[in-house]
């Protein structure tokens, strides 16, 4: 009975340990690729729990989810020959695990392809631009550009590309200073440029605004004096018709304005006796 027992409990024990190694469980962010000898028998792709034969088997297991890879920085010359520093970064995945163990084994070993599959498009696809055509215009061009024909040279290993783009685009440090110089030549030209410009055409609008000012003046003054002559012509008509009702009156206003001029300085003034000028100061005495 006890021999019984015992076997029973080796044969549970075993049972156990056999169904621990036979077993394995694939996540839902995972999946995997089982080995028999080192040979690939299997690929799973969904998730749960699996069945290995023990001991000969093994189940290696991949990351389905997105994954990123950040190049170190390369040196790329440009379409004008300017060496530009390029440090950019990738987005891909195993969407074909077999494939991958075959060619890369890991995650490593494509890390290390993706780089030269980027680098060579990146070097290729920035080698057709110019500096400042990469640094202003292209650069979302070029990047679909690299992820497009990177995704078609990674898809023999597995791996989808699924974006590149670059961090940061640099001149080396011992171009910096020289090519700063010729943009700094060049943003001075163009100001100059922009300055002659705007002087010209402030000199045109000067030049506007004096012949307007001069006709607006002109007319003005061409107005004025037709007014001023109307209103003089209507003075004398208003003084010739006050002056036709009393001319003796106007005789005696005239001689009192002459006398207010010829007194207004207190001086002594010479006149004779019978100057008309003093006809009203005797008039009672001298004959009309």
């Amino acid at each position: 009975m006890n021999a019984l027992l015992r076997t029973a409990g080796i044969a549970v024990i075993v049972a156990v340990i056999v169904l621990f190694f036979s077993l394995f469980r694939v996540d839902q962010a995972e999946q995997a690729l089982v080995l028999q000898l080192g040979k690939p028998v299997r690929v799973i792709t969904d998730p749960g729990l699996k069945v290995k034969l023990p001991l000969l088997q093994q189940v290696i297991v991949f990351d389905r989810r997105l994954l990123v890879y950040d190049a170190a920085p390369a040196e790329i010359i440009t379409s004008d020959k300017k060496n530009l520093v390029v440090d950019n970064y990738s987005k891909w995945r195993i969407v074909d695990p077999l494939r991958f163990y075959q060619t890369v084994k890991n995650e490593r070993g494509g890390q290390a392809r993706l780089d030269d599959i980027i680098y060579s498009e990146l070097r290729v696809a920035l080698g057709k631009e110019s500096l400042n055509d990469i640094v202003a215009k292209v650069r979302t061009e070029i990047m679909a550009t690299v992820t497009r024909n990177g995704n078609r040279a990674a898809a023999e290993y597995g791996i989808e590309v699924v974006d590149v783009r670059i961090k940061r685009a640099d001149l080396p440090t011992e171009n910096e200073q020289h090519v700063f110089s010729r943009m700094q030549a060049e943003r001075q030209r163009q100001a100059k440029k922009y300055r002659s410009e705007g002087d010209e055409e402030a000199l045109k609008i000067t030049s506007l605004a004096d012949r307007d000012r001069t006709i607006i003046l002109a007319e003005a003054y061409r107005q004025a004096q037709e007014i001023r002559g109307q209103g003089e012509l209507e003075a004398i008509g208003i003084y010739a018709a006050a002056f036709e009702q009393d001319e003796e009156f106007y005789d005696f206003y005239r001689s009192l304005r002459a006398y207010r001029k010829a007194f207004a300085d207190r001086g002594t003034v010479v006149l004779d006796r019978d100057s008309e000028l003093l006809r009203y100061f005797d008039a009672p005495h001298r004959k009309p």
